[in-house]
């Protein structure tokens, strides 16, 4: 019989950079899971900071690294989508390394009001306003460039869009366009519903832009929904997408700039393999190939990565409260939470994350089925990225039991409707924050107590 501790070693390579056994106890980022959970107790959400700029400083020198090593005669820009996470701490820790900002909706302003007061961007900064724009959000980006902020950058997503602007910014505008990829072959839909389909680009530069002395056609942008791959499909489409934009600068002398939306995948496996420097250098390569056929300069790159960014800093912890033999080989481990609420891809998108215990890796283990506390069937968890099995060690000599679901930090809690109404009333997690001092040793603040019946009792109107 084999120990917990051998099953990782042998299917992985294990320990890996974030991950390491000690005394039996995962740590992870060197954090001694086993006394966050004596203090803190379980389920809790775990947001590790120093990954944050860890993830920046690395994307950010990869790019500037190919751009040497090319001659490429443009500059890099790292933009953070603030979707993935708005929560303050992400943006503070993230904008510590002078990034700039990409936003969805019209409260992501009322975010960058906040940030420009306490100093934490000025009004240089980029804010990069993406999505399909009601007015609301269109008339907060007309107060915010109206008020001095000059990098502000809408990007259009339609032909109408701009109509605003015409009417309300009295001041130089910046705008972008969006333009409509074609979407992977097997799926529903060919073209993206998101920005203005390639056909129209030219049209709506010569029409609504051109000889306009207060507007100034500033980039392209290009999304794709898988994000960054190496994959035939992601390069023929940036190709195309590159094409455009040198037809485009040949008419629009002011367009200097690409953004390049999706961003880069994260590790969801201890089996993940991404070759991030090979696909930055084939991005800078391909750019500056296709504009030099073309005798066109090439463009500023910014690229906007919000998963990379947050992702793998976050964590997801619980305890298993019971076990539950349901028939003679469906073995049931309940957790103390619910994937449903806490985290959501796994359920909506059967999205797969690190898992592993975080203590008994001494003990035996065996198959089992994770089941969470909502009274939906579908609150389970039961195989992993590379398995369609889920094992953890044995519970046959009562000692209790903690697991870790890892990189849990883009999305979850906006997706989960954090702080709010959730299925069956299950309340968000308590949410602490770990961060390391000026000597490197680590720190802890509790961000969120787990939410109360107060809050929820008021939202239903009690």
């Amino acid at each position: 019989m084999k120990r917990y501790e051998d099953l990782i070693s042998q299917t992985f390579e294990f320990p890996q950079e974030e991950f390491k056994v000690v005394n039996n106890e995962l740590l992870f980022h060197e954090i001694p899971l086993m006394e966050i959970i004596k203090e803190h107790g379980t389920p809790l959400k775990i947001s590790y900071l120093p990954k944050i700029s860890e993830n920046i400083q690395k994307a950010r020198g990869m790019f500037i690294s190919s751009m040497k090593k090319h001659n490429y005669n443009g500059e890099y820009m790292y933009c953070y989508c603030t979707k993935s996470s708005h929560f303050s701490f992400v943006l503070e820790e993230t904008l510590k390394n002078d990034v700039h900002i990409e936003t969805s909706s019209a409260y992501d302003l009322q975010i960058v009001r906040k940030l420009q007061e306490k100093g934490s961007i000025d009004k240089d900064t980029f804010i990069i306003c993406n999505g399909f724009k009601r007015p609301l959000y269109k008339k907060f980006i007309g107060e915010i460039v109206n008020d001095g902020f000059k990098n502000c950058i809408p990007v259009l997503d339609n032909l109408n869009e701009i109509d605003y602007y015409l009417e309300n910014v009295n001041v130089p505008l910046q705008l972008g366009i969006r333009v409509a990829a074609d979407e992977e072959p097997n799926f529903e839909f060919y073209t993206s519903r998101l920005g203005v389909r390639y056909a129209d680009v030219n049209i709506l530069y010569n029409q609504k832009i051109k000889g306009n002395a207060n507007l100034k056609l500033k980039m392209l942008h290009f999304f794709i929904h898988w994000g960054i791959s190496d994959s035939a499909y992601f390069w023929s489409e940036l190709s195309r997408f590159i094409f455009k934009y040198c037809e485009l600068k040949k008419i629009c002398p002011e367009l200097d700039t690409i953004d390049i939306g999706g961003g880069f995948p994260i590790k969801t496996s201890l089996q993940f393999e991404f070759n991030y420097e090979h696909i930055v250098d084939q991005i800078v390569q391909n750019v500056k190939w296709i504009c030099d056929k073309n005798s066109v300069p090439t463009p500023h790159i910014i690229t906007e990565f919000g998963s990379y960014t947050v992702g793998e800093s976050g964590a997801t912890i619980y305890s298993i409260l019971d076990t539950k033999l349901q028939n003679d080989k469906e073995l049931w481990y309940m957790i103390d939470g619910s994937f449903i609420t806490h985290i959501p891809d796994s359920y909506g998108l059967n999205q797969k994350y690190i898992m592993m215990a975080i203590n008994n890796w001494d003990d035996l283990y065996h198959r089992v089925n994770l089941g969470g506390l909502t009274c939906d069937s579908k609150d389970y968890y039961n195989s992993e990225a590379h398995s369609s099995e889920v094992f953890l060690p044995k519970m046959s000599n009562g000692d209790p039991l903690y697991i870790g679901f890892f990189h849990t930090g883009a999305y979850q809690e906006s997706i989960g409707g954090y702080g709010g109404l959730q299925h069956c009333l299950i309340p968000s997690p308590k949410h602490i924050v770990i961060d390391r001092n000026a000597s490197g040793e680590l720190v802890s603040r509790v961000f969120a107590e787990e939410q109360g019946s107060e809050s929820m009792m008021k939202l239903l109107g009690y």
